[in-house]
């Protein structure tokens, strides 16, 4: 099992491309519900073997969730992974001055 280090070094890793972090924001914009392949794909005007290649990555990072309705696929974000994430970059803010400088 990764550590936490690894694993969120990861998930920035998946959010680094351009693409993934076009992805991962129209699809939190989607809500609980997300967003189908095809309403990604024209957000982001590509192939659909390119986008299922930045899907995978994203999903595979834990920061994304699929599901099937039929043959259609649809992408919801994991609300706390992200979170996960976005707080372990803030955990430790300002200790080693051992104030409290974040807002």
């Amino acid at each position: 099992m990764p550590s936490k280090l690894e694993r969120h070094a990861e998930q920035l890793s998946a959010l680094g491309h351009p693409v993934r972090l076009s992805i991962v924001r129209f699809v939190v914009q989607g809500g609980a519900e997300g967003a189908a392949a095809g309403e990604i794909q024209g957000h982001v005007d590509l192939p659909a073997s390119t986008l299922s290649h930045h899907l995978k990555r994203l999903v595979d990072a834990g920061l994304l969730k699929t599901r099937s309705e039929g043959t259609f696929h649809y992408y919801s974000t994991d609300f706390a992974a992200l979170r996960g994430l976005t707080d372990y970059v803030w955990e430790d803010c300002c200790k080693r001055g051992k104030g409290s400088c974040c807002p």
